[in-house]
């Protein structure tokens, strides 16, 4: 590696007129000579001027650095970071789908539409609900569509009062942020010592607020990996109350193949196609958060929707703004189709038989980790978890070393560092989600380096503080990045000055 031109900008490479490309004059293209002065810059716009194998090389050693599922283990909490086929990667990338136009005539894209269809009743057979739409484009679009369901739902029965949703607080952080969005009022649900929903505090709160109810959401497994055992009671508190069951899907890893969110009593739920079912998640997109509902509640789902014409043939069509009660368009057309057109792979793939493989394995995988290192790192609580589980730091606090200086010193060997100082029930927080994807191999390799950082920790815990050690930059005032991010060079040649 050239040592002399890596770490550098691309604008600290730049050399002034130094060109890598040559563009021939033609009917078709304008120089700048020629453009009219109104439409120019007041002032250069300083962008990098280097030759092509200089930016080639640049760029190519940049990503050298970035860290992916694809290198090594990522075993972020809550985010299901697990590896995706390639085969899907190249499905949705081929042609005949990537090229679709969104606003093509029906009997031009039967194909699209098929893949639609299939995947939404696919969707509903996995979760046990009726119907679902594909529109929203990212998990907490999904949220906040489906809290606009239920609101819907209950204005159409002239209950509009009902603008209180209850929410744990071991929920994820977007539940209550959606439902603020939504126009409704938080209200938390405390948990009990095991993690579980504190049923008595929810009694009181419905006693409270009862004709005020408009739902519960609820993320199951929770965001400490805990299942959230006593869900047909609170399922039935809350009918009764006159609200709503909402599942939060952003961890139905697990749940895949044991157990059904419509089974036990949910009404509206949405799921995180981009971490369930074979998208990268992470780094802002692309995402996909399908919305489903029971039966009964069809009629509020956003448009457009593709249905099955059964006077023509099944021919699949695409149905718009005709029913009043519809939510209307959420966003433009149909979603991320390369999000969908994934899921829609892997589920195939996969296959009524083996998708019921992946909850145990997630499982299996994150108990065996847990169990594995228990000694050494504080378990705030103890039991069988599910597909994630959340530590409290080391066991031995007097080295002074905290969850930052072990998620740095991870890096030291090449792995991500897990989900840290969430979820807030617990001051240390670091959450470990394997995914089932990872082979015991991989795991028990990181099961040793976790118990070599935690010996680090006890024989030279300046070591690990000071980490990380061996990436091309160490540990940065993370504060100071959040607050005064420099994102330009501009911005950056300013400070120095």
């Amino acid at each position: 590696m050239n040592n002399k031109l890596y770490g550098n900008l691309i604008f600290e490479l730049s050399k002034p007129g130094r060109k890598g490309y040559s563009l021939t004059k033609t009917d078709y293209a304008y120089h700048i000579s020629d453009l009219p002065e109104s439409l120019l810059r007041k002032k250069d716009a300083e962008l990098p001027e280097c030759d092509e194998l200089t930016v080639v090389r640049h760029y190519t050693n940049l990503s050298h650095d970035n860290f992916g599922v694809n290198d090594g283990f990522y075993p972020l909490g809550s985010c299901t970071m697990k590896y995706n086929p390639v085969i899907n990667e190249e499905i949705a990338a081929m042609k005949e789908l990537a090229c679709l136009h969104p606003m093509q005539p029906d009997y031009s894209c039967q194909m699209a539409l098929i893949v639609y269809y299939d995947l939404q009743k696919a969707l509903a057979e996995i979760t046990g609900l009726s119907e679902f739409t594909l529109n929203p484009c990212a998990g907490a679009h999904g949220e906040l569509t489906g809290l606009m369901v239920i609101r819907a739902y209950h204005e159409s029965r002239q209950d509009s009062k009902r603008t209180k949703v209850l929410i744990p607080d071991s929920a994820h952080g977007t539940n209550p942020a959606s439902a603020a969005v939504c126009g409704m009022e938080v209200i938390e649900v405390k948990s009990l010592e095991d993690g579980t929903v504190d049923v008595s505090h929810l009694k009181e709160l419905i006693a409270l607020h009862g004709e005020e109810i408009a739902a519960m959401m609820m993320t199951n497994p929770n965001t400490l990996g805990i299942f959230e055992k006593n869900i047909p009671e609170i399922a039935v508190l809350i009918h009764e109350c006159g609200g709503l069951m909402y599942y939060d899907g952003a961890n139905l890893n697990p749940m895949l193949g044991k157990a059904r969110p419509g089974d036990m009593g949910f009404d509206v739920l949405h799921i995180n196609l981009h971490k369930t079912f074979s998208t990268p998640h992470g780094g802002g997109g692309p995402g996909s958060g399908p919305v489903g509902v029971r039966e009964g509640l069809e009629k509020f789902l956003p448009t457009p929707r593709v249905v099955v014409n059964k006077e023509n043939n099944n021919f699949l069509t695409v149905e718009y703004g005709d029913n009043e009660d519809s939510l209307g368009s959420i966003g433009n057309f149909f979603g991320n189709f390369g999000v969908i057109i994934k899921a829609y792979c892997y589920i195939l793939s996969l296959g009524k038989e083996n998708i019921k493989k992946v909850g145990p394995l997630s499982v299996l995988n994150a108990n065996y980790i847990k169990e594995s290192l228990k000694d050494l790192y504080e378990l705030p609580i103890e039991g069988i978890c599910k597909h994630e589980f959340v530590f409290d730091g080391l066991k031995d606090k007097s080295t002074g070393v905290t969850t930052m200086d072990i998620a740095k010193r991870l890096l030291d060997y090449g792995y991500h560092a897990p989900t840290i100082y969430f979820p807030l029930l617990f001051h240390e927080s670091m959450m470990i989600e394997p995914t089932e994807s990872e082979s015991k191999e991989t795991i028990d390799e990181f099961i040793k380096v976790m118990r070599t950082i935690a010996q680090e920790a006890k024989e030279n815990p300046e070591l690990v503080k000071t980490a990380p050690h061996t990436t091309p930059i160490g540990r940065v005032d993370d504060v100071l990045a959040a607050k005064q991010p420099v994102l330009t060079y501009q911005r950056m040649k300013k400070i120095e000055l």
